[in-house]
């Protein structure tokens, strides 16, 4: 945390300025954001890094933000597409949101982190070698966002869950080609409308997710900029991470060549983590493990 709070800190992943590099260090939350970094300067890809960021997350926690912020980019990518197959695409990803949050409370996870994080950043006020505007722009933003969730209520939900129209989906989506026209013609002649009436409903119903999701994606960014970066080599494609019990990595990130032609797979928990990485050799082909050594990057992020 005190690297991407110091004056003039550096990102290990760029050598950029730590706070003003979000673009780049975000993972499967590019969706959500606009083409330009802080800065102005176009935010960088994958492809125009020619790295691929593989994730791996420690507790059940990570694991569902995670996939709320996927859903929630998917979303928004197919609602801007404007189209009949866009809306039921966004629909479908909606659906899974609603999924994964009647599975526990997640609103109660996310202000616990954002309490965590306030109460880890708000120790850096007095710390010499700070930059305070930096600090009070990062407190700034999570204030506001926990004030987001916190006037949204417990229930801020409950019109999506009572909706008949979404519940008769969620229903028929179980079935393969359950949401057929023949099977639910209330959705058809929903599709069937223009496409500005039918975006703004759809924006309608994101827009009581927003103050949730956009907490996560905040949470998920902090916690990749966290992250302790080092090379590492696996010696004939196998490579081991014993954690120490003393910090609690939620999330493990492993940056290849996007030429590399191989990926990494992933297994184990908060305490270890075993890592094999695997020679992709097309779809008709089984994929090998490498037998050569493996330089990567490793970041464990807490």
């Amino acid at each position: 945390m005190s690297g991407l709070l110091a004056r003039g800190a550096i990102s290990a992943d760029t050598g950029l300025p730590a706070f003003t590099c979000a673009a780049h260090v975000k993972h499967n939350t590019g969706m959500t954001e606009s083409d330009t970094s802080e800065t102005g300067a176009p935010a960088e890809t994958q492809e125009e890094t020619g790295t691929l960021v593989f994730e791996q997350p420690l507790n059940e926690r990570m694991r569902t933000f995670l996939r709320l912020d996927f859903l929630y980019s998917q979303a928004l990518y197919y609602n801007e597409i404007a189209s009949q197959w866009g809306s039921r695409a966004a629909v479908g990803s909606l659906i899974d949101i609603l999924a994964i949050i009647t599975r526990g409370d997640v609103r109660s996870d996310v202000l616990k982190e954002l309490e965590r994080h306030l109460s880890t950043l708000n120790e850096f006020q007095s710390r010499p070698g700070v930059d305070p505007e930096r600090l009070r722009t990062l407190l700034n933003n999570l204030e506001r966002l926990r004030g987001e969730l916190m006037n949204a209520g417990s229930a801020f939900l409950q019109p999506l869950r009572d909706s008949e129209f979404l519940n008769a989906i969620k229903h028929r989506s179980a079935i393969p080609g359950g949401t057929c026209e023949f099977d639910l013609p209330d959705y058809y002649y929903w599709l069937a409308q223009s496409d500005e009436p039918r975006i703004r409903t759809f924006n309608q119903w994101l827009g009581m997710l927003r103050p949730l999701c956009d907490a996560i994606s905040e949470l998920l960014w902090l916690t990749r900029q966290n992250g302790r970066t080092r090379e590492e080599k696996a010696a004939g494609g196998l490579f081991n991470i014993t954690f120490d019990r003393d910090t609690p990595f939620q999330l493990l990130r492993i940056s290849l060549p996007t030429s590399a032609g191989m990926y990494p797979e992933i297994s184990g928990s908060h305490y270890r983590c075993s890592v094999r990485f695997l020679r992709w050799n097309g779809l008709a082909t089984r994929p090998t493990q490498m037998d050569a050594d493996v330089p990567f990057i490793l970041s464990c992020c807490a």
